[in-house]
């Protein structure tokens, strides 16, 4: 029977106590779109942690709350409908409270961290670019810690959610069965913070034998025009447009489409543990976080087929690149039809820097 495992684990890493080696999983949808729950208890589902003992009315409060979060994860198929029209969809309340805030615990002592910095530091990343890339006018006493290129590397705690969590499963339920994971980043926009966000899509940065790939965007705050939120352009992923100029990848789309692209663009608005789906083709770009004292934090993952090859190194290269996280490997690469433009590597650390530097130039005047 064709069925689809929900937040699968092991009993020997689950009771260790127990001398167990079984195979099971919290929910599986089966027999169309009928799901079957596991009995459900006071749970932590990411930490496996018991909640609540001896309070049968928060215990009880808690169960119920895990069933919605197992449902949650699972796209119907009007939003799978979605998806394949406008080349997004928002999965609300996917993450958990508590997930969110080891999240952001973990991200402020990055931040921390870099007050002893003047520039863009650790360089023992697979390509020797900068893990941390700062924002300009930080200092000790103003830290701006933009990005952190895949946390995954350095915290086992970004490793559980990503590659066992729900997202792989529902990335898989888009593009799957296989999936691997590509690579992902933490973005910060503080408040006050000028960093804007061109319009662009991910494929270009990373080409592969096939374009069967699925950026996650996770909202770790609270996100609406007001501080930044992304807007993403729909049915764009249907289309195709150039990201370089005058023979050289600028990063983004051509500067004459982008009144276009506004003009059509949606605002990304949302809770903080919501996630978006995004297809790779999707323009997407974001304007300024003008708000006085509203950070716009994000963690963005990507996600490939796992028949899909590269055809330039990663631009963003992961220790983890091509981690099986659903299904199984393959050593065939299924080709797409049709012709890729083919970047050269860029120096800058960031994709940031990228942008910033062309407007320098004057290429995006």
């Amino acid at each position: 029977m064709i069925h689809k495992r929900i937040r699968p684990f092991n009993t020997r890493e689950t009771y260790p106590e127990q001398k167990l080696d079984n195979d099971l999983c919290q929910a599986v949808v089966a027999r169309g779109t009928t799901v079957f729950l596991r009995g459900q208890v006071a749970q932590d589902l990411d930490t496996r942690e018991s909640l609540h003992v001896g309070d049968a009315r928060a215990q009880t409060e808690k169960a119920m709350q895990n069933i919605q979060t197992e449902i949650n994860q699972m796209l119907t198929d009007a939003q799978k409908s979605e998806f394949a029209d406008k080349g997004y969809v928002m999965m609300r309340g996917a993450v958990a409270p508590s997930v969110l805030q080891a999240l952001l615990a973990q991200l402020d002592v990055w931040v921390e961290e870099s007050r002893g910095h003047e520039t863009n530091y650790d360089f023992d990343t697979p390509n020797g670019k900068a893990r941390f890339d700062l924002e300009q006018g930080h200092s000790a006493t103003a830290p701006r810690l933009r990005r952190v290129a895949n946390p995954v590397d350095i915290s086992k705690l970004y490793q559980t959610l990503l590659f066992e969590g729900n997202l792989p499963e529902m990335v898989a339920d888009l593009i799957g069965p296989n999936v691997f994971f590509h690579h992902c980043k933490l973005n910060n926009k503080f408040p006050g913070a000028n960093t804007r966000v061109e319009y662009h899509a991910d494929h270009p940065f990373d080409p592969h034998t096939n374009d069967d790939g699925i950026t996650v965007l996770m909202f770790l705050d609270d996100m609406d025009e007001g501080n930044g939120c992304a807007r993403l352009v729909p049915g764009s992923h249907k289309e195709r447009y150039t990201h370089f100029r005058d023979g050289k990848f600028i990063g983004a789309t051509d500067p004459k489409l982008f009144d276009t692209f506004d003009q059509r663009a949606e605002s990304l608005e949302g809770k903080a543990g919501d996630v978006c789906l995004m297809d790779i083709w999707t323009l997407h770009g974001g304007g300024p976080n003008l708000s006085s004292d509203r950070n716009r934090r994000m963690l963005i993952a990507d996600y490939r087929a796992a028949d899909a090859f590269a055809l330039v190194a990663p631009a963003v290269p992961s220790r983890f690149y091509r981690k099986i996280v659903a299904g199984e490997p393959t050593h065939v690469a299924r080709f797409r039809e049709g012709t890729m433009e083919i970047l050269e590597p860029y120096p800058d650390d960031s994709f940031f820097g990228l942008q910033e530097q062309i407007t320098a130039d004057g290429a995006m005047q």
